[in-house]
């Protein structure tokens, strides 16, 4: 298995950062099947395969805000006021995805991209671990 990590600069508003390319660099050596492991080791980030730059990633935050609304009352109580919020966002958008690697390409649908998901304002730096397993 070949990994590596990269670190990602999200700053301090809430977003979904397409991951793609810096996959498809990390894959630029492969010419074999396999699979991509995605991984944030992070208590407040996620992973998620989403359509981007089409409005969608907008509203997979603006969904995460309905269902985690930074007001409520969190017991988790550190950093800005709602950071609880963020350390329950992980159990939604996971901190993980696996992609199928076919012939050293990433087996995406057409409009799927690979995103990491940011709502933690408090971290403005993410790491992010790619690691690929030859089939």
């Amino acid at each position: 298995m070949r990994s590596e990590e990269i670190q990602i600069r999200t700053g301090s508003d809430e977003v979904v950062w397409d991951l793609t390319r810096e996959c498809e660099r990390f894959l630029s050596s492969e010419n074999g099947d396999g699979l991509l492991h995605v991984w944030v080791p992070h208590a407040t980030a996620g992973v998620a395969i989403i359509e981007t730059g089409a409005g969608s990633d907008d509203d997979l935050l603006t969904a995460l805000e309905r269902i985690l609304p930074r007001d409520v009352k969190w017991r988790h109580r550190h950093g800005t006021p709602g950071h609880g919020r963020d350390h329950v966002m992980p159990a939604l958008v996971p901190p993980y995805a696996t992609i199928p690697v076919l012939g050293g390409v990433l087996a995406l649908g057409t409009w799927q991209s690979i995103c990491l998901v940011d709502t933690n304002v408090d971290n403005p730096v993410r790491t992010v671990r790619l690691s690929f397993l030859a089939g």
